[in-house]
Parts: C-alpha cells; structure tokens; sequence
C-alpha cells in the first residue's frame, strides 16, 4: 500500500544547496523503492525536477563567482608585476 506521508519539511523548502540534493537523493530513493503510487511518483518527480533547476541554478552561480574571482586574481598579480 502506498506510503501518504506528507513529505518531509526538508523536501518542501530545503535551505541549502546540499540539503536540495539530499531531498533530492530521498525523492528518488522513495520513487524506486515502490513505496508510492503513480500519482504520488509523478507529483514527487515533478518536486524533484524543481529542485534539480533550483540546483543548477545554484551551481551556475557558484561557477560566476568563481571565474570572477580568478578574474580578480589574475588581475591583481598583473598590476604587481
């Protein structure tokens, strides 16, 4: 019989990059192990798939302020030389 648990607050409004892909990580282990209905497998790959965009956005982010910070030190070590 299928699980209706709501799901988990984390699931909901993860606070952090990590803790999306942990939800994430729950989300798929619960739609493979078989533990929920069709409905309820559609309706937590549609969350899933939320937070996956949520995370590359994230990683997007990360990557500008990383080749702007090499930018920024790349620059720095011409002006000293």
């Amino acid at each position: 019989m299928p699980s209706s648990d709501p799901p988990k607050n984390a699931d909901l409004h993860p606070k952090s990059f990590e803790d999306s892909v942990e939800a994430i990580e729950s989300i798929v282990s619960r739609i493979e192990s078989g533990e929920l209905g069709l409905e309820e497998s559609l309706a937590a790959y549609e969350r899933a798939a939320a937070l996956l965009k949520t995370c590359r956005v994230e990683l997007s982010k990360a990557e500008q302020r990383i080749v702007e910070l090499s930018k920024a030190i790349a620059d720095a070590g011409k002006s000293t030389a």
